[in-house]
């Protein structure tokens, strides 16, 4: 009996055994399986990562020449032998004018994963405010042609985009250090290639419009922060050192900047429809600016409640409504300058429901800081009106202008061909929703013209008040693995 319980236990631990065997087995398969699925999935989630930060990477490369174009640069995206690199992973392509449009090809590249995305995009326009010279044609005139000349020390010289809604012509040797966009043609030294001031090639873009600014959505006589005209219903009519005898109003009052009708000027503003407001401030004293240099300008002083007698509301970093005509022209002075005193500098805008006519000149008191710009608008009821007059009629004593312009209508000459000017610069830009029509020449004279894009507005560095918005630009993709 003894004997045969022995055998019985040893029998069931020989079982007990085998099972713990087949169990671990088992376990080890099982633990094989899971770290095999394991694996392949981390190794499948690692290949989704690199696909993915590969398409990043080429969009990236998309992005970048958009940015090269809008900043009027020459779009590079680098090479498979040199690419670009990009967070963890790089991209490379090329970047084709197709005169409208650009097509991108852009690869990127992630470990051993490669995508690419192909798209056609919009050279951008950014609106008028990212041009140096624009002109939007807005009657459709299928002459209309946007001249530039002049030779050697009289050539013309354009810093900054530009865009005619039908045709650029150069000659010359007139340069432009930007990119020349016309809807219908382009005519240059060399063809459709342009040599900027340094000799670089510049590539002109034809074909596409750029769109001008809505501003009757604007509502500027309701928007603006000063209705001139509204104000000077209690103009009082008296002299003043700036000259003449005009309906002015107390430096208290933040329209005091503005004369109107001026007795002194009947001859300028004899033929003109509409009332005429003259940029002066008459509790300043006369300065003449003899050498024309800005070194002693005529003061325009904004109102500030910081100085005695100026008011109690600012009158800096606001709109200015006139539903009349705008002169920048005083018979004894070359320059003017606006000042307020802020540490901020110098914000305004004057809109007008008429004409502009500069026959001075206007600098910046900071130019780091400060900036002026002007609107003009077309009245229904008078047919010249909306234009900008440049030039002075009787003197040719315009040299320089500190400011943003836009003309609803017209950007016109005045005296510019014949015993004008020999040279005028713009620092900042002349742009029309029609026509930028400046003749300049007379004979063999030719009065240079130098444009310097001022290009804080479209970088965002400097907040002008009571600007129409700006429209950015127009992209289409297509993707490929």
């Amino acid at each position: 009996m003894q004997l045969c319980l022995k055998v019985g236990r040893k029998a069931r631990r020989g079982n007990a055994l085998l099972m713990s065997l087949i169990s671990i087995v088992a376990l080890t398969g099982i633990a094989g399986a899971i770290l095999g699925a394991s694996m392949a999935s981390k190794k499948e989630v690692g290949s989704a990562v690199d696909r993915t930060e590969a398409l990043y990477a080429a969009e990236s490369g998309v992005s970048a020449v958009l940015a090269q174009l809008t900043a009027s640069r020459t779009p590079s995206l680098g090479t498979e032998a040199s690419p670009t690199t990009f967070g963890g992973g790089a991209y490379w392509g090329t970047a084709v004018n197709n005169s409208g449009t650009w097509t991108i090809t852009s690869v990127g590249r992630k470990g051993n994963v490669t995508r690419a995305v192909q798209a056609v995009i919009a050279a951008p326009s950014g609106g008028v405010y990212d041009n140096a010279i624009f002109a939007g044609n807005s009657s459709n005139n299928p002459a209309y042609t946007m001249n530039f000349g002049g030779t050697g020390s009289q050539a013309d010289r354009v810093v900054g985009d530009m865009y005619s809604g039908n045709s650029i012509t150069f000659t010359g040797t007139a340069t432009v250090d930007g990119i020349p966009r016309a809807f219908r043609s382009f005519t240059g030294p060399s063809g459709a290639i342009l040599p900027d001031a340094s000799g670089r090639a510049r590539s002109a873009i034809l074909g596409g419009t750029q769109p001008i600014p809505d501003l009757a959505s604007m509502n500027y006589p309701s928007t603006a922060h000063v209705n001139v005209n509204t104000a000077f219903a209690s103009a009082t009519y008296a002299s003043s050192a700036q000259g003449g005898s005009a309906y002015q109003l107390p430096k208290t009052n933040r329209a005091h900047i503005f004369r109107k009708n001026p007795s002194d000027r009947r001859s300028n503003t004899s033929t003109t429809v509409k009332d005429d407001f003259f940029l002066e401030d008459p509790y300043q004293p006369l300065r003449t600016d003899a050498a024309s240099n800005g070194a002693d300008c005529n003061l325009i002083q904004l109102n500030n409640p910081s100085l005695s007698g100026y008011g109690t509301q600012s009158g800096n970093k606001i709109v200015y409504y006139i539903d009349g005509n705008l002169w920048i022209h005083n018979n004894s002075t070359m320059s003017f300058k606006i000042k307020h005193g802020e540490t901020s500098g110098v914000q305004v805008t004057f809109v007008v429901k008429g004409n502009l006519y500069i026959s001075d000149n206007i600098f910046y008191d900071n130019t780091t800081k400060d900036g002026i710009a002007f609107i003009t608008l077309k009245d229904p009821a008078v047919t010249d009106s909306g234009n900008i007059y440049f030039g002075d009629p009787s003197f040719g004593t315009l040299n320089r202008m500190d400011s943003f312009m836009y003309a609803e209508n017209n950007f016109i000459d005045n005296n510019l061909d014949a015993s004008g000017s020999l040279q005028i610069t713009v620092n900042g830009n002349m742009t029309a929703g029609n026509q930028v029509a400046i003749n300049r020449d007379s004979g063999g004279r030719h009065t240079k013209m130098t444009v310097n894009q001022d290009r804080r507005i479209a970088a965002g560095t400097l907040a002008m008040p009571g600007l129409p918005r700006q429209s950015g630009a127009v992209r289409r993709r297509s993707r490929s693995r």
